[in-house]
């Protein structure tokens, strides 16, 4: 460990207390990639009941989708974060898959929706013709392509979200930035250790994007 003094920079970059706590700050990963995959994974959903309510025929469902729409796009998570937690008295945990939830299903739907628009009216037509009831031809027929047209978009919505989770730290969720800030205040090396949790999220990204990369190159 001897070398490590050597990357040292006095006054700005500990390298050995970097080294040494992540271990401390990886206790919170599986927090931080929970609150991840399972705000994603309802997203999906939700930004798919979302879209298909925007290409309803029905004025009412149209115009409530594009209001929550507007809204959640507009406000910023950690408002919608505090408001779910102090508001209405949530549990911290669930208050954060809510708030991720809802905030990411409002972008994840105008990417669905976009895709939607680029399938062409000759698949429904096709579909149509074969005598499909509108549920079938939107799961069977036109969701797998919107899916696929949809992957580079929904992986950037991924990635933020899985750094807008380091924002449950704010209502004592512990995960990643919550474990980097609490060895932060004991060890008083704020700019070391916020370093260091930088480097970590860049290289967990670094990898979803492989990650990405492979689905795109396997269904294309």
């Amino acid at each position: 460990m001897a070398f490590l003094h050597y990357l040292s920079i006095p006054n700005f970059f500990d390298a050995p207390l970097a080294i040494s706590s992540i271990p401390s700050i990886l206790s919170g990963f599986p927090i931080s990639f929970g609150l991840t995959a399972v705000s994603f994974a309802l997203s999906l959903i939700l930004g798919l009941l979302l879209t298909l309510a925007q290409l309803s025929h029905f004025k009412i469902l149209h115009w409530a989708a594009r209001g929550f729409i507007s809204f959640m796009r507009g406000v910023p998570m950690l408002v919608i974060l505090f408001v779910i937690y102090f508001g209405f008295q949530t549990a911290a945990f669930p208050a954060a898959v809510i708030a991720f939830t809802i905030s990411s299903s409002a972008f994840v739907s105008e990417v669905y929706r976009s895709s939607f628009l680029a399938v062409g009216q000759g698949q429904w037509d096709a579909a149509y013709s074969l005598g499909l009831p509108y549920r079938k031809v939107v799961r069977k027929v036109i969701f797998p392509q919107v899916f696929r047209i949809s992957i580079p978009a929904l992986g950037n919505i991924l990635l933020d979200l899985f750094k807008g989770t380091s924002l449950a730290a704010m209502i004592t969720v512990s995960e990643m930035f919550m474990k980097a800030q609490i060895i932060a205040g004991a060890d008083q090396d704020y700019m070391t250790i916020y370093i260091m949790i930088a480097i970590l999220y860049w290289f967990f990204c670094w990898l979803m994007t492989i990650a990405q990369t492979t689905l795109e190159k396997h269904l294309a």
